[in-house]
């Protein structure tokens, strides 16, 4: 886990920064240093590391506004150094998103063992977010309802499986793939894969009728997917 790990370390004391930096590149980590808030946010933009260790107390802006940029902006370890021995500042720090906390002289041991307790929770947050962005990309809300297309379902509000057909599914999944984008009859039949239509079929309303009774709430004024006069349909 620690492997190839990327820390930085923020600390406008250069003998406190290059100590720790000098510490955790023998224990096996890959060790950028910052003075300061603007050196970090440079080295945020450049590369994404695993933990940053950050100071508290600094000249200009300080380690909690950079704190809460960080929990705003990456998916990354935070963990405060400060050289006071204050419950607000530790609580403050904590409720905005740093994962620890270790007050100064720093024990390098102990920063160590608190770094590794760090990359393993986030290690788990990561993988945690990845399985999340996984699930949102084949989930999609129709409305009220939620469509998988990887396991081919529709859900109603209650979570309650809706019955669909198969040209209903594909109708569903081309619509998802396409949002915002106004696609008429010609297109929708032909990129659902319905092989046996006819340039002059209708029958596209009339399935597009009966998906709307599944997904909209009002089917005699749908909002999911909308008819655009003389032109075709939109899912927004």
């Amino acid at each position: 886990m620690t492997a190839n790990a990327h820390i930085i370390v923020c600390d406008d004391e250069p003998d406190v920064r290059d100590t720790v930096a000098e510490y955790l590149q023998r224990s096996g980590f890959n060790v950028t240093t910052a003075d300061g808030g603007p050196a970090l946010r440079k080295l945020m933009t450049e590369g994404h590391p695993d933990v940053v260790i950050l100071d508290l107390r600094m000249p200009g802006e300080d380690g909690l506004s950079l704190a809460r940029y960080l929990r705003e902006h990456f998916d990354v370890g935070i963990i405060m150094l400060t050289g006071s021995a204050g419950v607000v500042d530790r609580v403050v720090g904590l409720e905005i998103g740093a994962d620890d906390y270790i007050a100064k002289p720093v024990d390098l041991r102990e920063l160590l063992a608190r770094i590794k307790a760090v990359l393993r929770r986030t290690s788990g947050r990561q993988r945690h977010n990845h399985k999340a962005e996984a699930l949102s990309r084949h989930l999609v809300q129709f409305g009220h309802c939620r469509f998988d297309i990887e396991a081919h379902k529709l859900y109603g509000a209650e979570g309650v499986e809706i019955a669909i057909t198969p040209m209903e599914f594909r109708l569903l999944k081309v619509f998802a793939e396409h949002r915002g984008r106004i696609l008429n009859r010609d297109q929708l039949l032909e990129l659902a894969h319905d092989r046996g239509w006819d340039p002059f079929d209708r029958s596209i309303d009339i399935r597009i009728s009966r998906l709307r009774k599944k997904i909209e709430a009002d089917p005699s004024k749908p909002e999911v997917i909308k008819t655009i006069r003389g032109v075709g349909y939109l899912y927004s």
